[in-house]
């Protein structure tokens, strides 16, 4: 309880840890789904992902201690994130005509 909250809540966890974490998590996340992003980009989802994965650990009762399992949560977060992402938006070929 006398835990300084870091940044968007996650105690413990400091700025460019947060970065380090979100775009290894990002990155790790899109090699998986198939899916190639720019380092930012990556950063983004990682740490997006980061606050989807806690929710849904809290959503679980489980708990998110430690730079591994905050990883973990990022990881199962960014994949979660993508694939929705790719459900929303399907690719769609295009390459047509008479070359295709």
């Amino acid at each position: 309880m006398n835990q300084p909250l870091a940044l968007m809540g996650t105690p413990g966890i400091g700025f460019f840890a947060l970065i380090i974490i979100g775009g290894l998590a990002g990155w790790i996340a899109g090699m998986i789904v198939g899916s190639r992003h720019w380092i930012f980009t990556n950063i983004f989802i990682g740490i997006l992902g980061s606050w989807v994965g806690s929710t849904l650990a809290d959503l679980a009762n489980l708990s998110v201690n430690g730079s591994i399992a905050h990883f973990v949560a990022a990881l199962v977060g960014s994949i979660v994130i993508l694939y929705g992402w790719q459900l929303l938006h399907p690719k769609t070929d295009t390459m047509s005509g008479p070359m295709a």
